[in-house]
C-alpha cells in the first residue's frame, strides 16, 4: 500500500513539471491594465501574500512561470503580465526600450493596487527588471535575475560579436517576410541554439508559444525588443553609475549563462548571490524546472 501512494505521489509531482504546454493556475484571474507609456498590458494574478512579479523572456510569454507561479501562490500574490507585443499584451508601434517596458510594469503592479514587491526574471525579462529596479529601486525588495545578458553591462561588446547571437541583429521589415508562416522554424532555431536539453523545450510548448508571436504585427513586435538594444545599453550605461541596493540573486544555466550571469550583475548590483543550475541551457523552467523553482523558493524565504 505505501509503496501505492508513492508512486502515486511521485506521478502527482512529475505531472506538475512535465505536463507538456505549459499554463499559469486556473485561479488566476486575468486584467488588462492601461500603461502610460502606451502600451495595454495584459497580465494574471494569484494567491495572496506579499506580491512578486515574473517577467518571462522572448522565444516565451507569460506561461513559462507555470511551475513558479504553483509554488509561490501558497504564501505569495504572484503577478505574471506578457510583456508589451506579446501573448495577449496590446502591439504598439513602439516603447520596446526596457525603459519604458518598465513603466509598463510599474502601471501593473500599481494597477493591481501593491506598491514593493520581488521581481523574478528570464531572458529579456531580466532586461526589463533591471530598468525597473534601478528606475524604481526602493520599490523592488528582492530581485531574481536568470540567464541573460544586460546589454550595456558587463562584456556586452564581446557579446554581440558571438556568432550565437545573431538573433540580436535579425530584424526589421525584410526579416519579418523571411519568417512569416515560418515562425516555429524560426523560434526552433534558437530553442535548439540554447537548450541543453534537445527535447526541452518539448513540441507542445514550442507550438504554444510561437502562437504568441503570429499575431499581426506580432514579429514586428518580437525584433523591436532586440532592435532597442542600443538605446538600452546607453540607458543601463547612465543607470549603472548607481548601482543597486537590494538583494539580487543572478542565475545561469550550466550550459549557457553559467557564471557569466553573477559577473554582469556585480557591474550593477552591491549584493549579489550567484548560483549556476546544473545541467540546464537557457531555458531553466523547461529543462529544469524543479531545481529552478527550489533555489528561487530558497531565495525568496531566506530571512523572513
Amino acid at each position: 500500500m505505501l509503496r501505492s501512494i508513492l508512486t502515486a505521489l511521485l506521478l502527482v509531482a512529475a505531472s506538475i513539471f512535465c505536463a507538456g504546454q505549459p499554463a499559469l493556475p486556473a485561479s488566476f484571474v486575468a486584467k488588462t491594465i492601461h500603461s502610460p507609456a502606451g502600451a495595454e498590458i495584459y497580465v494574471r494574478s494569484g494567491g495572496k501574500g506579499p506580491a512578486v512579479v515574473l517577467l518571462h523572456g522572448y522565444a516565451e510569454n507569460s506561461d513559462s512561470w507555470a511551475p513558479l507561479a504553483e509554488n509561490l501562490m501558497k504564501d505569495h500574490t504572484v503577478i505574471v503580465p506578457d510583456l508589451r507585443g506579446i501573448g495577449k499584451s496590446s502591439i504598439p508601434a513602439g516603447g520596446y526600450d526596457k525603459k519604458t517596458q518598465a513603466a509598463d510594469v510599474r502601471a501593473v503592479v500599481t494597477g493591481l493596487g501593491f506598491d514593493k514587491t520581488v521581481v523574478v526574471s528570464h531572458d529579456i525579462g531580466i532586461m526589463v527588471a533591471y530598468a525597473y529596479a534601478a528606475t524604481y529601486p526602493d520599490k523592488v525588495e528582492r530581485l531574481v535575475v536568470m540567464d541573460a545578458p544586460i546589454p550595456g553591462l558587463g562584456p556586452w561588446t564581446e557579446i554581440l560579436q558571438m556568432p550565437g547571437v545573431w538573433h540580436f541583429n535579425f530584424h526589421g521589415p525584410d526579416a519579418e517576410r523571411l519568417v512569416q508562416g515560418r515562425e516555429r522554424i524560426y523560434f526552433d532555431r534558437i530553442w535548439n541554439d540554447f537548450t541543453g536539453d534537445p527535447g526541452k523545450p518539448d513540441n507542445a510548448t514550442r507550438d504554444f508559444f510561437t502562437a504568441s508571436y503570429t499575431r499581426p504585427g506580432g514579429m514586428r513586435a518580437g525584433f523591436a525588443q532586440f532592435a532597442a538594444f542600443g538605446q538600452d545599453a546607453k540607458d543601463n550605461r547612465e543607470f549603472a553609475k548607481t548601482k543597486l541596493t537590494m538583494r539580487v540573486l543572478a542565475v545561469g544555466g550550466e550550459k549557457s549563462m553559467g557564471t557569466l550571469e553573477g559577473a554582469i550583475m556585480r557591474d550593477a548590483a552591491v549584493n549579489v548571490q550567484e548560483a549556476v543550475i546544473a545541467g540546464s541551457g537557457h531555458w531553466l523552467m523547461e529543462e529544469r524546472p524543479a531545481e529552478t523553482v527550489a533555489l528561487i523558493r530558497t531565495f525568496l524565504d531566506q530571512g523572513h
